[in-house]
Order: C-alpha cells, then structure tokens, then sequence
C-alpha cells in the first residue's frame, strides 16, 4: 500500500508543483498587484463569503461518495444517477440562501453582481470535486490527478493573455479573474462527467426519494463537519471587511499572506486526497493503517517545515518580492500562518484517518471547538491588531485542533509511541531554527541565504533519519520494504 500511496503521490505532486505555484504566484499574486488590494480584498471577502456556505452545495456527499465507492465500487451506478439531481437541487437552494445572507448584510449592487458568478463557480467546483471523488474511489488515481490540474491549466491560459496581452485595450478587471475561472471549471467538469459516465453507460438521470433520503442521511455528519471546518478557516476575511473601517484593504492585506498559506496546504491536501479512498479500503479490510501513517507524516510534515521556517525568516524579503504594496504588513501576518501551516498540514493526515475511520461525532465536537474558540478571539483581536489578529486567532485554532485530532488518533487506532521518531522530527525542527537563525547572518542575499537554509535542512533531514533514498526508490520496484522500525 506504501508503494501505491507513493507513486501515485508523485504523480500528483508532481503536477501540481508544475502548476499551482505558477497559478499562486504568476497569475494570482500579478492579479492582486494589478488590481490593487482594496480591489483584490473585495474580491477575496466576497469569494471567503461564498466558500463559507458552499457547503449547502455538497452537505458532505462528495467526502462520503469517496469513502462508500473505495469500499463497495458497485455502488457507482445507483449513487451517481441520484446523486447528480440532488447536486441541482442544492445549487438551487445554496444560491437562494446566499443571496438571502448577501441582502441582510447590506452588499452593493457591485458587490451582487459579482457574487452571483462566484456563486456559479462555487457550485462548478463542487460539481467537480465530485465527479473526482467518484474517479479516486474507483482508485484511478493518475486520472483524478490529471483532473486536479486541468481547471488551473485553463485559468493560466486565459489569464495571461488577459494580463499580458493587452488584447481588449483595457485595464484588467477584477471581474475577468473571475470569469475566467467560470470558464475553466466548465470546461473542467465537462471532461470529468464524461469520464465518469463511460463507467456507468448509460447513463440516466434518477430522482428516488427514499434512496436519496438514505444517502443525505448518512452524509450529514461529512456536512457538518465540512460547514464547521470551512467557517473557521474562512471566516478571518469576512470579519475583517465587516468589522472594520476600510476593511476592504486589510481584507487585501490578509489575502496577500493567506494566499501563501492557501498555496503551500494544497499539497497536504493532495495527500489527503490520496489517503482518504486508501484509508477507507484498507479499514474495511482490516489492513493496519498504522505504517501507512507513519509514511505519510514523514513525506509531508519535512517539507513543510523546511518551507515554514525559511519564510518565517525570510518573510520580509519574499512578501517584497511578490507585493508592490503591504509588503511589511503581510509579511508579519505570513510569519503567523506559517505557523498554522504545520498544524494545517497535520490535520490533513489525522483528520483524514478519522473521516476515512468513521469517527464524525468526535471530528464535529473537535471542529465545532475550534469554531467557537476562533470567532471569540477574531472578535477580541481584530479591533485591536486587524489582519495580524486575524492570522494570530487561525494560527492558536489549528494548534488546538491537531492536538485533540492527534490524542484521538492514538486512542482509537492503538497507535504505537514511536519515540524514536518523535525525538529525531523534535530535534529536526530545533536545528532548523538554529540554521535559519544561522543563515540570515551570512553576507549573501536573501535568495542565496534562503537556498543554503533549504540546502542544509534536507541534509539535516536525512541525517536524522527523516528521509530515506534507498527505502523511496524501493517503493517504485517492491512494496515489501520495512519502514520506520523505531
């Protein structure tokens, strides 16, 4: 299963390190500084307000269909034939419900307008992460990685000709990112159903209430849990515009180093994309999950300290680097997602195990802490420190949230201590420190300094034990290799 999870990891990986980062930080960030940030924070406010609700759009199916068809891929056709009517019937009810909350909340007639196009996309994107979710079930998981890169693919196209060609004579728009995007996930969900629907041929549009009230009844535990962990980790945008006097700019101001912080998990999400069919499958036989884990958390958790640490040192020069404006003041709200960057990152690998394992009432009550705990300090720190607020209450959130995941994961699944690994990850991330500190007093410039850091942290790793080339390369050729026998 190792060999499995780590080929088809990089795959993925590997895709999306050809295109995310130029998504991030070609397109997105030249957006952002073309637009200006009380322009981008508009946009950004009103994209978090409708990612918080987009969960009316899925109420958990998506994470539940995942699970179900990698454990009984029979059940593809019957679940697809109703469950695409029952995705219609929630984007009607999601785009009346927003536009509900939109009107209580006193929303220009600029700022409708544009909702109702990210409310389109919202409903796109979901539709998407759908039809992957039955692909990755059905364990294609080299399909489902090409799919994850083809909406990016599309929207640096369009985007750059927008941005670089000067082809309509105009100054880019904030509404063109936006449209953009509605294209590329339409085309994107197009070459995704059509996949799916050579699986089932033919295929036939189904309206069963009883079967539909089973499969809503048994995905509302997934549609808390994603309306729980969406709010808390979206909400930090929409309070600073709502709370604040010109909350537009530090909306944009958060958006700058949240932006990093949204580009660097995409790749714990990659992971989590990969071990939620594998975990459900290997539960359901009985397989131990406990290597598997160990696996993981190593090929993740390296290098995102490595990144974490060198932007927490180097957060000045690289938000200059990447920013006109709010350099300063983005920079010391990156240093504090950095933060929560590893704790995210850990939570997409124990929070998986749980989902994949059943355990949603104990995910929920986790979730619905969190919630609680970051509503309250957003509240008492924006007035007070704004956007840097904002960061510090998701940063002491995710903290406690991967805490209570990690004492839940030992207890459920009979977890092993494994203290030789915790001591060599615990001494691994003090030496880091220690270089990072060392090498911002070098008389180099920052790139330079940044790449010997970079340089010397992997070597760190694998002195440590944290990274093993003879045990990675045998994964291609065996799947019988013993790992991490601490």
């Amino acid at each position: 299963m190792k060999k499995k999870f780590f080929t088809n990891l990089t795959l993925l990986v590997g895709l999306n390190i050809l295109i995310k980062p130029f998504w991030v930080f070609g397109i997105d960030r030249t957006v952002q500084n073309v637009v200006g940030a009380a322009e981008y924070g508009l946009y950004f406010s009103l994209f978090s307000f409708s990612v918080l609700l987009n969960i009316l759009l899925d109420l958990g199916i998506t994470n539940f269909n995942n699970r179900e068809i990698s454990r009984h891929p029979h059940l593809l056709r019957p679940y697809f034939s109703n469950i695409i009517g029952v995705k219609l019937l929630l984007a009607l009810f999601y785009g009346l419900f927003v536009f509900g909350i939109a009107f209580l909340l006193g929303y220009d007639q600029r700022q409708l307008n544009l909702l109702w196009v990210l409310v389109l996309n919202q409903f796109l994107a979901s539709f998407l992460l759908y039809l992957r979710s039955n692909i990755s079930g059905l364990q294609k998981f080299a399909t489902d990685s090409l799919l994850s890169v083809l909406d990016r693919v599309i929207m640096i196209i369009l985007c750059s000709i927008l941005l670089w060609t000067n082809i309509f004579n105009h100054q880019f728009k904030i509404e063109w990112f936006v449209y953009t995007q509605t294209l590329a996930y339409f085309i994107a969900v197009a070459v995704a159903f059509i996949i799916v629907s050579t699986k089932i041929r033919p295929f036939k549009l189904s309206f069963e209430g009883a079967f539909i009230l089973k499969i809503l009844k048994k995905s509302y535990p997934f549609a808390l849990l994603m309306i729980l962990m969406s709010v808390y980790y979206r909400i930090d945008s929409v309070m600073l515009e709502r709370m604040l006097p010109g909350g537009n700019v530090e909306a944009g101001i958060y958006a700058q180093a949240f932006r990093i912080l949204d580009a660097f998990t995409m790749f714990a999400f990659l992971f989590a994309t990969l071990l939620l069919p594998m975990y459900s499958r290997m539960i359901r036989k009985g397989i131990p999950v406990e290597d598997l884990t160990a696996f993981s958390f190593m090929i993740l958790m390296v290098p995102v300290m490595i990144i974490s640490i060198s932007l927490i040192f180097y957060r000045q020069e690289f938000m200059e680097l990447l920013y006109h404006r709010f350099a300063s003041e983005s920079a010391k709200i990156l240093a504090v997602l950095m933060i929560a960057h590893i704790f995210v990152s850990v939570s997409y690998i124990t929070g998986t195990l749980l989902t994949a394992g059943g355990y949603l009432k104990e995910l929920n009550l986790i979730a619905g802490t969190g919630l609680i705990l970051n509503v309250i300090l957003n509240v008492i720190f924006i007035p007070q420190f704004a956007a840097w607020g904002s960061a510090v209450a998701s940063a002491v959130t995710q903290v406690l949230i991967v805490l209570l995941q990690v004492i839940l994961v030992y207890r459920l699944f009979n977890f092993k201590k494994r203290t030789g690994l915790v001591l060599r990850f615990t001494g691994f991330s003090l030496l880091l420190i220690f270089l990072g500190y060392f090498s911002t007093k070098l008389p180099l410039t920052w790139l330079s300094k940044a790449g010997i850091l970079i340089i010397l942290a992997f070597v760190a790793a694998y002195l440590a034990g944290l990274i093993k080339p003879k045990v990675l390369i045998s994964l291609f050729k065996s799947d019988e290799e013993a790992f991490l026998n601490d």
